[in-house]
């Protein structure tokens, strides 16, 4: 499956799901596509790797 990009100078093009990754990262690209619709990458929430993960305490007791 192909996804649809917009780049910073405004042209289109499709590119595979392991390069969106790249692309946002890199802010090489403006905008993509997915099912819901278009998300512009700086107002849209979008996952972000390297996120660091925050520790929460444990609120589920112990069955023993």
């Amino acid at each position: 499956m192909m996804i649809p990009v917009v780049y910073p100078d405004g042209r289109h093009d499709m590119v595979k799901p392991g390069m969106l990754d790249r692309l946002i990262d890199e802010k090489k690209i403006v905008r993509f596509r997915r099912a819901s619709g278009w998300v512009n990458i700086e107002v849209d929430p979008i996952r972000q790797h390297g996120r660091q993960m925050y520790s929460i305490p444990e609120r589920r007791h112990s069955l023993q």
